[in-house]
């Protein structure tokens, strides 16, 4: 168990593993879940778990989150992704048309789920940030898209090819990025394999911390707020989080956004949501800032500088 103060990095390496989170390269073939099973059987731990499925025939990027660590997951299912699809249309069409065809899918658009989907077949929106032909074959194209998290890449291709007039199914799909988490962060199975007997058998723990990430790094990205040591233990404990705890806040922070807790040493207490905007925050001497949504850190890795009801 981490001790009070410890910077994640430097975790031992089963502390580390616990609260640790590692990129995997997804082959074609097996699904999500099962990918996260072997993950799961690998470092022989008890929990793993993943943000955004990919079904079985598409590669790439699935991080999977360790013991800890799943805790996260919720709040990263929503992450923007990024995909390399390949396009097959079902008769000719002029690149000009091609292209024209994908300007009209940019912005917010709206998506029906594929009959193979296992949600709700409604109508919904979705926003395409960017996209961006690669290349034109024939009959196939190759493009890149950034998308908001649940836009159907299938779908997407079949839309498009109606539009082009000649109908178009997905040939393949691989996510290149999904939140922070990219290529060059992924590792393959084996990859992973490998460092945990090198681990094993000789002690070697660099290949493993080298694959295996802190948790803190799922959040990088989220508004922070950093609290007072003597603040950590009562939000481990369920508690919101008041002005009087609050030692540092980040710029841009708005009333009912996330904002991940930190300490002082970098590491993430938990996820809550802002009452107040920054400026707020910053000038508040009392009162609640932050409601606690859910509590990352275990309890008692930090001394407590508070009195249960029991203590009087």
């Amino acid at each position: 168990m981490r001790g009070m103060g410890a910077i994640p990095t430097k975790d031992p390496i089963q502390d580390y593993i616990r609260n640790g989170v590692v990129c995997i390269d997804k082959p074609s073939g097996p699904t999500s879940h099962e990918v996260v099973v072997w993950v799961r059987k690998i470092l022989e731990v008890s929990r793993t778990g993943h943000a955004g499925t990919l079904d079985p025939k598409v590669t790439g990027v699935l991080p999977v989150f360790i013991e800890n660590a799943t805790k996260l997951v919720r709040f990263l299912q929503t992450s923007g992704k990024e995909y390399v699809a390949l396009m097959r249309l079902h008769g000719d069409a002029s690149e000009k048309r091609i292209r024209e065809a994908f300007n009209l899918f940019k912005g917010k658009i709206y998506q029906r789920p594929p009959l193979k989907s296992a949600v709700k077949k409604v109508l919904r929106i979705r926003e395409i940030y960017e996209s961006e032909i690669l290349e034109v074959d024939g009959r196939d194209v190759l493009f890149r898209v950034r998308t908001e998290a649940g836009t159907y890449i299938r779908k997407l291709c079949t839309d498009i090819g109606e539009v082009i007039g000649t109908g178009a199914h997905m040939q393949e799909l691989r996510r290149t990025k999904t939140g922070l988490f990219d290529e060059n962060s992924a590792f393959t199975l084996h990859d992973l394999l490998d460092a945990y007997v090198i681990y094993k058998e000789t002690g070697e723990e660099r290949y493993l911390r080298e694959i295996i990430k802190p948790m803190e790094i799922a959040v990088k990205d989220m508004k922070k707020v950093v609290v007072k040591d003597t603040a950590v233990s009562a939000i481990c404990y369920g508690a919101d989080l008041s002005a009087r705890g609050i030692c540092y806040i980040e710029k841009g922070i708005k009333a009912g956004d996330d904002v991940a807790i930190f300490t002082l040493k970098n590491e993430v207490v938990a996820i809550g949501k802002a009452l107040a905007d920054s400026e707020r925050m910053l000038n508040a001497k009392s009162g609640i800032m932050v409601e606690t949504e859910r509590v990352i850190m275990d309890r008692d890795m930090y001394p407590r500088f508070w009195k249960s009801k029991s203590q009087g």
